[in-house]
């Protein structure tokens, strides 16, 4: 079955792989949720935590401050 592109289904296979360890397909996964969504603070948020599990922590921060820009309520994803 083709999967059918719509960012909950990028992030929620993405979040599969990420539990599983595979930090470059779970990136990658996040990376094309976000080209559909930019405006989802989780989706950033996520991209965010695999970045920094694969030590880019640079670009980590950057996922970080997007999230909480977009969602300002969410000061805990810290």
């Amino acid at each position: 079955g083709v999967i059918k592109s719509s960012p909950l289904n990028f992030s929620n296979i993405g979040k599969k792989k990420l539990e599983e360890g595979d930090f470059d397909g779970a990136l990658d996964l996040f990376q094309q949720a976000i080209l559909l969504d930019q405006k989802d603070p989780d989706l950033w948020n996520l991209t965010g935590i695999t970045l920094r599990s694969m030590g880019r922590y640079d670009d980590a921060v950057e996922c970080f401050n997007k999230s909480l820009n977009l969602d300002p309520r969410d000061k805990n994803s810290s």
